[in-house]
């Protein structure tokens, strides 16, 4: 995959909250992680985890866990910027962006 294809999955530079929603999506589902989990791991509710995940408005509680434990950053969620992250983490990050887009 290339420069041009990564930061079209991403979607770098676009802060709307669809493109924060898929971003948030495609973390959750990087580290098969089901809602109720990272809800769990988080320490919120379900609904008010799937609220965040929805909008596009995830809380810095929950972004910090992201980064904290799986090494995806607030820079990836919120504005899709992915080139400080691991290579692990951007491998399983742009295998779950392009399942989402098909």
């Amino acid at each position: 995959m290339d420069i041009e294809q990564k930061e079209r999955l991403a979607r770098l530079g676009d802060i709307s909250p669809e493109a924060v929603h898929v971003r948030l999506l495609a973390a959750r589902n990087s580290i098969r992680m089901k809602q109720q989990d990272v809800a769990v791991a988080v320490g919120l509710k379900k609904t008010t985890f799937n609220s965040q995940e929805v909008r596009g408005a995830p809380s810095a509680k929950t972004m910090r866990y992201f980064h904290r434990q799986h090494r995806i950053d607030f820079n990836f969620i919120l504005h899709g910027d992915f080139a400080q992250l691991p290579q692990d983490v951007q491998e399983r990050l742009f295998a779950q962006l392009a399942a989402l887009t098909e």
